[in-house]
């Protein structure tokens, strides 16, 4: 089998291979570029799965057209092994593809439940928004397993579209990893409110499938049934052939400053890429939109031969029925939080403070001020809870 030779090789097919592609071509015009995915589909933008789709946005306003850009697809596609030494990556029909420089932009995987029958549906891709829409428009029953940023995008998703749904997870409230608690404490009412049980502090026992109905048992007692499972439990980086091209793995791929993985011919870039914030002094890890495409955009410009280094501080956002927030910054365990209310639980600025310092802050149906949060985080300043109120609003 002849060995197709290129200059750019870019495995994974999602929107940092995209932003990658069009980052190559803003400095190099002419350079072949394969783009091998493991999906059927073409390159798509993924947040609309779990939002606009659902509220009518078209479905053709999704795709990326990475092929307008003079990229080779190469879908359905997975690649499987390489050799850093021979400069070549060999994918899951047996092609072999010789690359000058090599992005790895492997995303993710979905976490599955254990034991788990199949039908569960891990929302991640097209494939499962076109099967869980299909259920949708038959008004199906569904059960909701996690109270997160993925469970409760697809619960309000689904509710808004008049099916029945079951929220199971086992945290206090939802968003309750992020949220301060009188918020989280807040969204499980408006939950219910808008017609969907919430059931928190609760743990899956047994998950079965018997005929066309899931049935869910709960570690507190509790027995569920329903059409379909929907679990939205996160997703772990997809570093398996990371790890046999023997790149360093912590926490998805490590890279340096540039996104290099291996100088001088390796980068990483979006979901997968472990990286350094300047910003916040650490190393972190982005599942997000802004930081795929800004993300992918400077590795394709630093393959083509661009010396930029990625200080980016990205941002993500989400809509639960007619609230929404935009965010910056880390959200991690054991920092004070600072709550500014223009309307309680509807309208305001959260902040993340580690010693006085600005590390996160949630803008709660607050738009248009994620630069300004950006400045807060960046300032290295330190602020108490009298020098924040009123500091951003809209």
């Amino acid at each position: 089998m002849a060995m197709k030779n290129y200059q750019y090789v870019i495995v994974g097919g999602g929107m940092t291979a995209d932003a990658a592609v069009h980052g190559i071509r803003e400095r190099d015009n002419s350079g072949n570029i394969a783009v091998l995915s493991g999906e059927k589909h073409p390159p798509y933008d993924r947040p609309p799965l779990s939002k606009k789709l659902w509220t009518g946005k078209p479905l053709d306003s999704i795709w990326r057209k990475t092929e307008q850009a003079k990229a080779d697809l190469f879908l359905d596609t997975r690649a499987v092994s390489g050799d850093v030494a021979a400069k070549t990556i060999t994918d899951s029909h047996g092609e072999v593809y010789r690359y000058e420089k090599l992005l790895m932009a492997t995303g993710g995987v979905a976490r599955r439940l254990p034991s788990a029958p199949d039908g569960v549906i891990y929302f991640r891709t097209l494939d499962d928004y076109q099967r869980l829409r299909a259920l949708a428009d038959r008004k199906s029953e569904f059960i909701v397993i996690g109270g997160g940023f993925i469970g409760s995008e697809i619960a309000a998703a689904l509710s808004i579209n008049g099916c029945k749904i079951t929220m199971v997870f086992p945290d206090t409230g939802i968003g309750a990893r992020i949220y301060p608690p009188k918020l989280s404490e807040f969204l499980n009412g408006y939950f219910r409110g808008k017609g969907v049980e919430v059931l928190t502090g609760e743990k899956v026992r047994a998950l079965e499938k018997k005929g066309e109905r899931f049935t869910v048992n709960t570690e507190g007692g509790k027995a569920l049934s329903a059409d379909a499972v929907v679990a939205g439990i996160g997703i772990e980086p997809e570093v398996g052939l990371a790890k046999s091209l023997g790149l360093k793995i912590d926490n998805g791929i490590v890279v340096d400053e540039q996104l290099r993985a291996a100088p001088p011919d390796i980068f990483a870039a979006g979901d997968i890429a472990n990286f350094y914030s300047p910003a916040l002094d650490m190393r972190r890890r982005v599942e997000h939109e802004d930081n795929a495409n800004t993300m992918g955009a400077m590795a394709g410009r630093n393959m083509a031969g661009a010396s930029e280094k990625y200080e980016h501080l990205p941002y993500f956002y989400s809509d639960l029925f007619d609230l929404g927030y935009e965010a910056v910054g880390d959200f991690g365990g054991g920092m004070d939080i600072v709550e500014d209310w223009k309307e309680p639980f509807r309208q305001g600025v959260v902040y993340y403070l580690k010693a006085g310092r600005v590390r996160g802050v949630l803008l709660w149906n607050t738009w248009g001020q994620v630069d300004a949060a950006r400045r807060l985080i960046v300032s290295k300043d330190t602020f108490s809870a009298a020098t924040l109120a009123g500091l951003i609003h809209e």
